[in-house]
């Protein structure tokens, strides 16, 4: 027997695919209890929150949406090409995925530095005169929106480590559940963002 029928004779894809919605459940629930805290915040402190939000680029946010929508169709794009044996394209789309994953990365970044700049985050002198709600707004945001930002990081580097695989025929059509893993992985980041986004750009 050669190593890869090996590999496949110990093989539990559904056990796989099990572990890895067991996996984006707790995800939903860590997440789950930042927007449940932020909705308890907003409905205490709705005028500032509100004053608050306008200080945020609605054009930025909406173009890292976009990103990250069209980021997930690559990502499904990639699955679908090792679905039917096209090795060169899944790694083209997972390529893609990547790039568009560091671009929302590097719009973060401007967006972050911007309000560091004007004196906008947490302890600084700035944010501290203002009212309490403010103050929980922007608090709420870079939590939020950083650890948003770090599964966005986590989510790169796994896809990245899914291109290798691709490349070294770990992942073929007929063994392809760790590349639906990472998938899922990117579509969660997605669910997310699409979320944060109208909860802290939309609301004014």
């Amino acid at each position: 027997m050669s190593n890869q029928e090996h590999a496949m004779a110990h093989r539990d894809d559904v056990g796989s695919r099990m572990g890895m919605w067991l996996f984006l459940f707790t995800e939903l629930l860590l997440f789950g209890g930042l927007f449940f805290l932020y909705s308890v915040y907003r409905f205490v402190n709705q005028e500032e929150f509100h004053i608050a939000a306008k200080e945020l680029d609605t054009i930025i946010g909406t173009f890292n949406t976009a990103i990250l929508l069209t980021s997930s169709l690559t990502m499904a794009m990639s699955i679908s090409a090792i679905q039917k044996n096209n090795k060169r394209l899944s790694i083209f789309f997972q390529l893609i995925t990547i790039l568009l994953g560091f671009g929302f990365m590097v719009n973060k970044y401007f967006e972050w530095t911007a309000k560091i700049n004007h004196g906008i985050f947490p302890g600084s002198e700035e944010l501290l005169n203002r009212g309490s709600g403010e103050i929980l707004f922007f608090g709420l945001y870079y939590v939020m929106t950083g650890l948003h930002g770090l599964h966005v990081l986590i989510g790169i580097f796994i896809i990245g480590t899914m291109t290798w695989f691709t490349s070294r025929d770990i992942i073929t059509k007929e063994s392809y559940v760790k590349l639906e893993a990472a998938g899922l992985y990117w579509h969660l980041v997605d669910i997310i963002w699409i979320f944060l986004f109208p909860l802290f750009y939309l609301i004014t």
